[in-house]
């Protein structure tokens, strides 16, 4: 492989070891006692716009659906699934491999912070060992049963966004960004590296989308007026999602039962992600 590789082999020229394996050749193989049908991947091509919230939110509407739903965190470095679920304590393992935690609704998640002594210690690796890391969670980690497993990605394009897409079998993704002008830049960079990929986008999420007033109803668009429906047909994503700023959101993430509140605001994306299984009846 060259260093300028792209990771594209389908439509490279170069006649490099790699070229002309298909992306299936690079797939890591799941746990023997795991069993999963279809991996969704949340990702945003900036920091802070609420990946680990919408991905919780998108888990708890479908395992409310009656679907069994499984997290995979594979932000690493800054793991917030967990506090979100209000899980405490540590995974376990045996020989067999390693047991994800049950929340209180039964939504299997693993992530780094249920692997440490102390949920404020800090991961300090660097990029291929997160990588590896992240691959070991697909790999060691039983999954038993899952109809839908999230994976809460890390921002940008690096290297864990590309071992998931590259080592799990990702039916599709969804793209979180925020009611801001660079938008459009930043959703660009995710749709256009899943299109490398060979990977569906089943929706975005636009986060922090307005607030509605308590006491005349009204909607303020507190972070300027929204542009994710002219930035979803620029790149030919059909579903479109708006997260409001709701105090009793943020109250719910900050004790640890996001599992209790209930929003409008994904339902679109969920049908979607539904449709993945429905469809195939």
């Amino acid at each position: 492989m060259s260093e300028s590789c792209n990771h594209d082999c389908e439509n490279c020229a170069s006649k490099c070891g790699e070229a002309g394996e298909s992306q299936n050749s690079f797939l890591a193989p799941m746990n023997q006692l795991s069993e999963i049908k279809k991996v969704i991947g949340v990702v945003s091509g900036k920091g802070g716009v609420g990946k680990s919230l919408v991905t919780s939110m998108l888990a708890v509407e479908m395992r409310r659906r009656g679907y069994s739903v499984g997290i995979l965190d594979a932000d690493v470095t800054g793991p917030s699934i967990p506090k979100l679920f209000g899980i405490t304590g540590n995974a376990t393992s045996d020989n067999m491999g390693i047991y994800p935690v049950l929340s209180k609704t039964g939504i299997e998640v693993m992530s780094t912070n249920l692997l440490l002594e102390n949920e404020t210690d800090p991961v300090i690796w660097r990029g291929p060992v997160i990588a590896g890391a992240v691959k070991q969670f697909w790999t060691d980690v039983i999954w038993e049963d899952v109809d839908f497993m999230f994976v809460d990605m890390p921002p940008g394009t690096g290297d864990v966004p590309l071992t998931v897409f590259q080592s799990l079998p990702v039916d599709g993704i969804v793209v979180v960004t925020s009611p801001q002008e660079l938008v459009s830049m930043i959703v660009g960079k995710a749709v256009k590296m899943a299109d490398i990929m060979k990977i569906p986008v089943l929706g975005i999420v636009e986060n922090m989308s307005y607030f509605v007033c308590p006491e005349c109803g009204g909607k303020h668009t507190i972070f300027g007026e929204s542009n994710v429906e002219k930035t979803a047909e620029k790149y030919g994503i059909k579903t479109v999602a708006k997260i409001p700023i709701d105090p009793k959101l943020a109250a719910a993430c900050d004790k640890g039962m996001i599992e209790l509140f209930e929003c409008e605001g994904t339902k679109p994306v969920s049908d979607v992600i539904e449709g993945l299984i429905k469809n195939e009846d």
